[in-house]
C-alpha cells in the first residue's frame, strides 16, 4: 500500500510512497482511509519544524485528523465492517503519569505521551491503518466526508469545557463570548459557543472571503480589528490564533470576572509591551483568569461527535474548502488564503 511520509526534521522530504501494509501489532481493527484533515501542525512537520518518528525509524507517516471505513473489527465488539470511524490521536506515556493513569492523557504531566501522526507514531494518511479498539470513536453515518472534522471538534470541546469548570468557581451567568480567529478551530469554537446559547463574535484579521459569511450564518457577530476594538468586555475570549499581540490584547480586554481560553500555538515574536505587574494585578482585582488547553481526551472526542450531529450540514460543508487527492498531497500543504479546512480524500465515502 502507500502513504504520505515524511523524515522529521527535514524539510522538503514529504513524499508518496510504498510502505508495509499496516501490523496487526498496531492494533485490531483494521481501517480502510477515507480522508484526512491537513492542519499547521502538519504543514510544520512537512517544513521540518516539528516531529518525531516512531522508534527505530527515520520516516513517519503523516496525518492525524482522520475519517476511515472499517474493514475488519477484529474480535472486539461494537464495530462492524463498514462503519465510519476516526481514530484518537494522543495515547498516554508508558509510565504512567497519575492523569494518563486515570485516561486524561490530555493533560499529561511528564510529556512521554506519543500521538498518531506527530509523535513516535504513525499517522492516518495511509490507504489502510490499523488501530486499538479502545482508541476508535464511531461517527454518525449521516455526517459522511464531514466526520473528518471531529479531530478539531475535540480541540474546542475540551476548551469549553475548561472555561466552564474555571467559570463554576463563583456564581457565573456568561452572556458574550469572543473567539480570535477564524480558522477551523475558531470558527468550530464559535459554533460550539452558539450552541451554548451564547452571544458569539468572531475577530479575524481578513475582511472578504467566505470566514465573515460562516460566523453570520452562526448568527454570531464578525470583527476585523482588534480586540481592543470590538467595543464591549467579553465574559470569555476563546484565543486561536496563538499570536503575541492578539493574546495581550485579550488578556486586557476580558471583562470582570471573565475567563481567556488560550488553545492557539504560537511561538517567537516581538514583544508586545505587556506591563507583567500592570497586568497582573488586574486580573488580580478583577477576578480574571488565563487557562491553557491542549489536545483531548475519550471524553471529548463523544462530546465533539454530538456537536457535530446537532450543527447544521450545510454549514459545516462550507469549512472544507479544498479537497485534494492523495497523489497530489504537496497541494494539500500548500496554504492559501481562503483555505479553511483542507482535506486530502483517499476514497469515496
Amino acid at each position: 500500500m502507500k502513504a504520505i511520509t515524511v523524515e522529521p526534521g527535514k524539510p522538503g522530504t514529504a513524499r508518496w510512497e510504498d510502505v508495509p501494509e499496516p501490523d496487526p501489532r498496531d492494533g485490531s481493527v483494521l481501517v480502510e482511509a477515507i480522508a484526512v484533515g491537513v492542519c499547521g501542525t502538519d504543514v510544520e512537520i512537512a517544513e521540518g519544524k516539528y516531529g518525531w518518528a516512531p522508534p527505530g525509524r527515520t520516516r513517519l507517516v503523516l496525518g492525524h485528523e482522520s475519517l476511515g471505513r472499517v474493514l475488519d473489527p477484529g474480535p472486539a465488539g461494537g464495530l462492524a465492517k463498514g462503519d465510519l470511524v476516526v481514530g484518537i490521536v494522543r495515547r498516554p506515556d508508558p509510565a504512567p503519569c497519575p492523569n494518563c493513569a486515570v485516561g486524561e492523557w490530555d493533560m499529561c504531566r511528564n510529556g512521554r505521551y506519543t500521538e498518531r501522526g506527530i509523535k513516535e507514531i504513525d499517522g492516518f494518511m495511509s490507504e489502510r491503518w490499523r488501530i486499538e479498539p479502545e482508541y476508535v470513536m464511531k461517527v454518525d453515518p449521516a455526517l459522511g466526508l464531514l466526520g473528518v472534522l471531529l479531530e478539531p471538534t475535540t480541540v474546542v470541546a475540551k476548551a469549553w469545557e475548561q472555561v466552564a469548570a474555571v467559570g463554576h468557581r463563583a456564581f457565573w451567568e456568561p452572556r458574550t463570548a469572543l473567539v480570535t480567529g477564524a480558522g477551523p478551530i475558531g470558527l468550530l469554537a464559535a459554533m460550539v459557543g452558539t450552541q451554548r446559547g451564547l452571544e458569539v463574535h468572531v475577530l479575524d484579521r481578513v475582511e472578504a472571503g467566505p470566514k465573515p459569511d460562516l460566523v453570520r450564518a452562526l448568527g454570531a457577530t464578525y470583527h476585523s480589528g482588534a480586540v481592543t476594538e470590538v467595543g464591549f468586555e467579553p465574559d470569555i475570549i476563546v484565543e486561536c490564533t496563538g499570536v503575541g499581540q492578539v493574546i495581550s490584547d485579550a488578556i486586557r480586554a476580558v471583562g470582570a470576572g471573565g475567563i481567556v481560553c488560550l488553545t492557539g500555538v504560537g511561538s517567537g515574536g516581538a514583544a508586545t509591551g505587556i506591563a507583567t505587574a500592570d497586568v497582573g494585578a488586574a486580573m488580580v482585582l478583577r477576578n480574571n483568569v488565563v487557562v491553557g488547553s491542549v489536545n483531548a481526551n475519550k471524553r471529548h472526542w463523544y462530546k465533539a461527535e454530538k456537536a457535530l450531529a446537532r450543527a447544521d450540514r450545510a454549514w459545516l460543508g462550507r469549512l472544507l474548502t479544498r479537497r485534494e487527492r492523495k497523489e497530489e498531497f504537496a497541494r494539500a500543504l500548500e496554504r492559501k488564503s481562503d483555505d479553511i479546512k483542507v482535506v486530502i480524500q483517499f476514497a469515496a465515502v
